[in-house]
């Protein structure tokens, strides 16, 4: 399995839990885990890469509802 995927589906399990600890805040989720709590996803992509390898983590921005889902995907490749 895919580990964003792996990823993204903890957090849909957990979402309602999350708004109400972290409503606004971007989140990252590495191993089914919260490591990291920011407030812009510039802040949370500088601190995360500094410390985990890029594709092992997701940054994921804590909102209530099914309109707010995201997922970003960042590589160093250039097309």
């Amino acid at each position: 399995m895919n580990i964003l995927k792996k990823e993204f589906e903890y957090y849909l399990k957990e979402q309602e839990n999350f708004v109400k600890q972290y409503l606004g805040k971007f989140l990252v989720i590495k191993d089914e885990e919260i490591v990291g709590i920011y407030n812009t996803e510039l802040q949370a992509y500088s601190e995360s890469i500094k410390k985990f390898e890029l594709g092992t983590f997701l940054i994921q921005e804590c909102q209530p509802g099914e309109e707010n889902f995201t997922q970003t995907f960042r590589s160093r490749v250039i097309f």
